[in-house]
């Protein structure tokens, strides 16, 4: 007993339980929710893609930083876009990032730019190579029930919420669907219309020519021209604490399956069996047309993280969506912005889909503090100003042909890859005038 009371004394003291659940409710760790997650497809030519990055930090070593990646591509004219993409575009994504970034809160509110300059960074780097492949890029970044998309192409994602209600969280870049990315692309130099066979029959969805590339948006294409841009839709929403399913896939899946279908024929399974099934219903729809890739992500609240059940989609629905998207406790309230959050439901935090590079990079005036004022937004290599343009409008130096503009800092090459993308060539007396 002497021993027992020596080895108690030795014991830190014990502390209060409400003591302990208020350091766990403001570490956050309460909030952050299990994934699970799963992927499946067929190859037709071998071009598809995809990453699956469950265990990234922004911070080494501080795992109260942790967020996970998801992404696929959908190369075309060869894989190499696609493999670049696959290796590079994360790397890009975060070096484009404010140094020194504090809180949660403010790494959210600076990703959406950071994947804009990471995306365009990518393109630029790419192109170098002189290959001319392409890809399209859905990069999906999930950091507790926050869910942040970008994309440029049709690999299209989806969110599947409580009660089965779905929300887009890309937009197609397809010319045949898309007037807007159509007027853009013409505008800015580029001609669209369908193959023109012999004899003057126009056949096929609409394509831009030179190159007759179906997609006004991607990652590559040297070949095809300027006009078809890198810069991504991005959208960023909170899921309630309920969770969610993403369903992220390659045009093969959407090509066969509208959104609901694919949601609808894989509920009431987990991650791995559900990303199977929709791609077993997309090859039973229209068979093996094109490569099928497909990725399903679960957030999944805290609560419900031992929960893996193996039902059948049909007889076990309710449950397993209960499991799933359980409801939660009274005590327990999801925080944001000041309002609690009601079940299922997804509050919008950021939604841009631009082709004008000021706009996506110059409106966060805020952020230009945060970067040293020669280093360039987008390939974050620092210069003296009279290596490349004068930053901001005031600049007064013809150091290139390019009109000045009101956005952060761009280094010479940077500014003629955003000039050339708007389908801007301003003389040097134009831009001096």
């Amino acid at each position: 007993m002497a021993g027992a009371e020596r080895e108690r004394s030795r014991l830190p003291p014990a502390l209060p339980l409400a003591t302990l659940i208020g350091r766990e409710l403001r570490a956050g760790g309460s909030e952050r929710p299990a994934l699970r997650y799963g992927h499946a497809g067929f190859a037709k030519r071998g071009e598809d893609y995809f990453l699956v990055k469950p265990d990234c930090l922004r911070v080494p070593g501080d795992p109260s930083t942790a967020f996970s990646v998801f992404a696929v591509f959908d190369g075309h004219n060869g894989v190499s876009a696609a493999v670049f993409s696959k290796e590079h575009l994360l790397e890009h994504v975060m070096s484009a990032l404010p140094p020194d970034i504090g809180s949660r809160d403010d790494w959210l509110q600076v990703l959406p730019r950071a994947l804009v300059a990471g995306f365009v960074k990518a393109d630029i780097d790419f192109q170098r190579k002189g290959e001319v492949s392409g890809t399209t890029a859905t990069l999906v970044v999930v950091d507790g029930f926050t869910v942040t998309v970008a994309s440029v192409g049709d690999s299209r994602c989806i969110l599947d919420t409580q009660g089965g209600e779905l929300q887009l969280l890309t937009v197609d870049h397809r010319l045949e669907e898309n007037v807007e990315e159509r007027e853009r692309v013409t505008a800015s130099g580029g001609e669209v219309g369908r193959l023109n066979l012999f004899g003057g029959q126009e056949v096929g969805p609409l394509r831009c020519w030179p190159g007759g590339l179906c997609l006004s948006r991607s990652i590559g294409d040297m070949d095809v021209g300027e006009y078809i841009v890198p810069i991504p839709h991005v959208k960023q929403v909170k899921l309630s604490n309920v969770g969610g399913r993403l369903i992220m896939a390659s045009d093969g899946i959407w090509d066969a399956l509208s959104n609901e279908a694919a949601a609808e024929s894989c509920r009431g399974l987990p991650a791995e069996l559900a990303a199977k099934l929709v791609v077993k219903q997309a090859l039973k729809k229209s068979g093996l047309k094109d490569d099928t890739t497909c990725v399903v992500v679960d957030i999944i609240p805290s609560d419900h993280r031992l929960a893996s059940p193996q039902l059948s989609p049909k007889r076990n629905q309710n449950k397993l969506k209960s499991l799933l998207f359980g409801r939660r406790s009274h005590s327990s309230i999801g925080k944001f912005g000041g309002k609690s959050a009601s079940i299922g439901s997804v509050e919008e935090l950021f939604e841009e889909g631009s082709a004008v590079l000021e706009e996506r990079l110059g409106r966060n005036l805020s952020l230009k503090a945060t970067l040293p004022s020669s280093r360039c937004a987008i390939c974050q290599v620092d210069q003296e100003p009279f290596e490349g343009l004068m930053e901001e409008n005031g600049g007064s130096h013809c150091s290139s042909p390019y009109a000045p503009w009101g956005g952060p800092y761009l280094c010479l090459e940077c500014r003629k890859k955003k000039d050339a993308m708007e389908g801007k060539r301003a003389s040097c007396s134009t831009a001096c005038r």
